[in-house]
């Protein structure tokens, strides 16, 4: 995937909002991993901010919404993992500055 596709992936994601943080998972550093298929189903490869999340199921149909304008994007599975585990290490300045992490 080049990386202007790989842009407009991740700028899409960013609409997608973690409901109990307030912050897009691309700022808080969720998204793992993105790997485009030939046939175009998107694979994106993601953690969340703590096991059990009550809100798994509704950040997934999130993505995969977020992604139906890209053309190159025919399907998307969410691949939900929990290694390496996520830490605040992870999250990009603004998000920090959001949330009021130092």
């Amino acid at each position: 995937m080049n990386e202007e596709l790989k842009d407009s992936i991740m700028g899409a994601l960013e609409l997608v909002i973690d409901p109990e943080l307030g912050v897009d998972i691309v700022n808080l550093g969720l998204v793992y991993d993105l790997e485009l298929k030939e046939d175009g189903l998107l694979v994106v490869t993601m953690t969340l901010t703590a096991m059990g999340c009550p809100l798994a199921g509704v950040i997934v149909d999130q993505v995969k919404a977020a992604l139906t304008d890209i053309p190159e994007v025919s399907d998307t599975e969410v691949n939900i993992v929990w290694s390496p585990a996520w830490t605040k290490d992870r999250m990009s300045r603004y998000a920090k500055i959001a949330l009021g992490v130092r």
